[in-house]
């Protein structure tokens, strides 16, 4: 009698690109601090401040370690986080504090170097750098309006677009949000919607987006103006560092929300600390307050796709009202000073609004300067990963999920007028001779990108299961073929991510574009 076996072979392999999300749910508190543009003194605006108590107009990577307490999630987190605050100008003048709800975001990217998969290094200790640039009003990419969609990636060399002032204009979003709508895709409109459109639109108000450099010269902590030891890679969050910037660090990028939605049908406009309403000259600071081995084991070892710091075993994480218990001391000489609320006719430290195009000054104009036209860029929601059923921020590329056959090559229909979507024909792939066996769909695992240059080549990890039946004296193996498709890369917007759990097998498909 023969006797007939089934063995499932099973075969992992790890995923490429990850992330983590640091929820500093906690504010230290507002204030006209900035201890990298105005070290030891009072800065010309008011900042919202996040991380580790140790913050002052003075920190150091030491004074952030001591810190008692951080009001982020992670204990072993003590960087310092801090952006501008968000005010609304009313009719008769006044300024009034928006609303920051949920805190900060600070995610971790770890997209590694073209062609070297998981070479990141942590911050060193004592590293610290900003992102945009306070004094930018203008929007100045080859004469583009802010209004349009980013060309695809893979034109912005050709287009002459990946000069280091193009690449910092593009790593700042304003996501508009409307929770009734499929969310827009993240760093997709560079400027503050003007208030019509956040009434008619925003009815969840705005996300504030950046991203910062991620590249490394190596060898410095930091740099004069906080920028020149760092540099972005072609594609802004991954891609080619610039000659000089061998280094890859994790990407960092912000997000913060402002409930501008509070306002709606209130005369006025938005206005950012800086004097800013564009959002132009939107920015963000960092100091480290990793203990730098710790961050490389958990850059080398937290690379859960959920993107949850609950993922990660090696960290400690404490809950919210925790973290909002933690504040920071301020100083003396700020104590009474007015950062909520009502703040009276001027904004803090007497900052003027400033329109341009022109530049801002640091001291203030002696005249206002007059508004000028910006265009809206109308709704246009991002593409969802049809298989956590979330979003992913800042041009983490998650496909459309689509099914393949073994005598054609399906590709999946984007939504209309989708920002940032690239949709480029996959270059035909040789396959191998079908087999007898039936060809199935087989659901996307997780991607992996590889960037070497403009070439962006994306790997698929699909689940499958290869089943050896042995009989009594043959042995005959079933596989799967898979074929390339065209791919349809999107920019998403992250909330919560699902956990996916029972995947007995992977295989991997490439396709470039």
């Amino acid at each position: 009698m023969q006797i007939k076996r089934l063995v499932t072979v099973a075969a992992f392999v790890a995923t490429g690109s990850a992330f983590w999300r640091m929820e500093c749910r906690g504010r230290l508190g507002l204030a006209r601090l900035d201890p990298l543009m105005s070290p030891g003194e009072i800065s010309q605006h008011v900042h919202a401040i996040h991380g580790s108590s140790g913050f002052s107009e003075s920190t150091s990577y030491e004074d952030l370690m001591n810190g008692d307490c951080t009001s982020c999630a992670v204990t072993q987190d003590k960087s310092a986080y801090w952006v501008p605050a968000l005010y609304f100008r009313h009719e008769n003048g006044s300024y009034e504090l928006a609303t920051q709800t949920g805190g900060l975001l600070a995610y971790y990217f770890l997209n590694s170097p073209p062609g070297q998969p998981g070479n990141i290094t942590a911050f060193p200790n004592g590293f610290r750098m900003i992102a945009g640039d306070t004094y930018r009003r203008n929007y100045s990419i080859n004469g583009l309006s802010p209004d349009q969609p980013d060309p695809a990636k893979s034109l912005w060399a050709q287009l002459g677009e990946t000069t280091q002032a193009d690449l910092a204009q593009r790593a700042i979003g304003f996501n508009c949000l409307n929770y009734a709508k499929a969310p827009e895709g993240s760093l997709y409109r560079h400027y503050l919607p003007p208030k019509d459109y956040l009434d008619q639109n925003c009815a969840n108000g705005v996300r504030f987006e950046l991203m910062f450099p991620s590249c490394w010269n190596g060898k410095d902590l930091d740099s004069p103006n906080h920028k020149d030891h760092v540099a972005y890679p072609d594609l802004v969050m991954e891609g080619d560092c610039p000659e000089g910037y061998p280094i890859r660090l994790p990407g960092l990028f912000y997000e913060v929300i402002w409930e501008t939605d509070l306002f709606k049908g209130v005369p006025g406009e938005f206005v950012i600390a800086n004097g800013d309403v564009r959002g132009f000259g939107y920015h963000a600071d960092f100091i480290t307050g990793w203990n730098q081995d710790f961050l490389q084991q958990a850059v080398d070892t937290c690379t859960n796709p959920s993107g949850e710091i609950q993922d990660c075993p090696i960290f400690d994480i404490q809950d919210q009202p925790t973290q909002n218990r933690c504040t920071m001391t301020t100083p003396a000489a700020l104590a009474s000073e007015a950062v909520s609320g009502i703040v009276g006719t001027v904004l803090p430290g007497n900052v003027a609004i400033q329109y341009g195009p022109q530049p801002a000054t640091l001291a203030n104009p002696p005249t206002q300067s007059v508004p000028v036209p910006v265009p809206t860029a109308s709704y246009s929601p991002g593409a969802q990963n049809t298989l956590s059923g979330s979003y992913l921020p800042g041009q983490v590329f998650i496909t459309h999920q689509s099914s393949t056959t073994s005598s054609s090559v399906q590709s999946s229909t984007p939504a209309p007028n989708i920002p940032h979507q690239q949709i480029e024909q996959a270059a035909p792939i040789p396959t191998a001779a079908p087999s007898s066996a039936p060809q199935e769909s087989l659901p996307i695992i997780s991607t992996q990108y590889i960037t070497n240059g403009n070439l962006v080549s994306k790997i698929v990890w699909e689940e499958d299961v290869v089943y050896v039946t042995e009989f009594e004296d043959t042995t005959t193996t079933t596989t799967t073929t898979l074929a390339a498709a065209p791919v349809t890369v999107a920019a998403k917007n992250f909330r919560r991510q699902g956990h996916m759990h029972g995947h007995r097998g992977l295989h991997r498909r490439l396709n470039r574009h």
